[in-house]
């Protein structure tokens, strides 16, 4: 199969649909409100305790109608735990689908799919959870995270259409440049945004590797029932 190469984007994308799944939500209460007052037609989709977060913030405000759960969205409900929540091929159309893609278009119209402008997602608090006394192997395992690093990965792949936001310190600046351009984001700064998910990924997965590797087997045997 031939790899997809693409000739034609747009510098400045207007934001219209943004995913958020954080495990640190600090900042959403002045984000997430400005976001919704910069772009009148934007729709927030978001997951578990990050759409229940957001539906304090915004309370009975008629911003409250532009939040959605992605359950609702994709037409699958999570997994118990949280274990799948982003995993669905509506989601991942909806990041690495091309602007100037006639096809990319017509699957976006089969599945009733929308381009998903924005993801803002921050990962499963590993090395912070690694970091307490006494924690054992099946803690770790809990904590490491899938659906984020592949919503950070697909988002920031596509910086040509995508804005991928990975820590809560650039929201100030992307509000600011929302403001300045009528909603939407610079090629630059989606660029910049995806070099930073890119490393952080990589330093989560370092982070997992390192721990897993120092981490010794009969410590892992002895944690569970092993059922013959």
């Amino acid at each position: 199969m031939a790899i997809n190469l693409v000739e034609q984007i747009d510098d400045e994308v207007k934001i219209r649909h943004a995913l958020l799944s954080v495990s640190d939500k600090s900042g959403l209460e002045t984000f997430v409100p400005a976001l919704l007052r910069i772009s009148p037609e934007l729709t927030l989709y978001s997951t578990g305790g990050t759409f229940q977060a957001l539906e304090k913030i915004l309370g009975t405000s008629p911003e409250h109608k532009r939040l959605r759960q992605v359950s609702d969205y994709t037409g699958q409900p999570e997994m118990q735990g949280g274990l799948v929540k982003t995993l669905d091929f509506k989601i991942y159309l909806g990041l690495l689908s091309e602007t100037y893609n006639p096809a990319h278009t017509a699957d976006l119209a089969r599945v009733k799919g929308v381009a998903i402008d924005m993801v803002v997602v921050n990962l499963y608090p590993f090395a912070r959870t690694m970091a307490q006394a006494g924690v054992m192997p099946e803690l770790a395992r809990a904590n490491i995270d899938i659906g984020g690093p592949c919503l950070l990965r697909a988002a920031a792949k596509n910086f040509l259409r995508v804005a991928a936001v990975t820590d809560p310190a650039d929201y100030p600046a992307i509000v600011a440049e929302l403001k300045r351009t009528g909603g939407k984001l610079a090629l630059k700064t989606r660029f910049e945004l995806a070099r930073k998910a890119f490393a952080h990924t990589a330093a989560y997965d370092a982070t997992i590797a390192g721990y897993l590797a120092e981490c010794p087997f009969d410590t892992v045997r002895q944690t569970y029932r092993i059922m013959s």
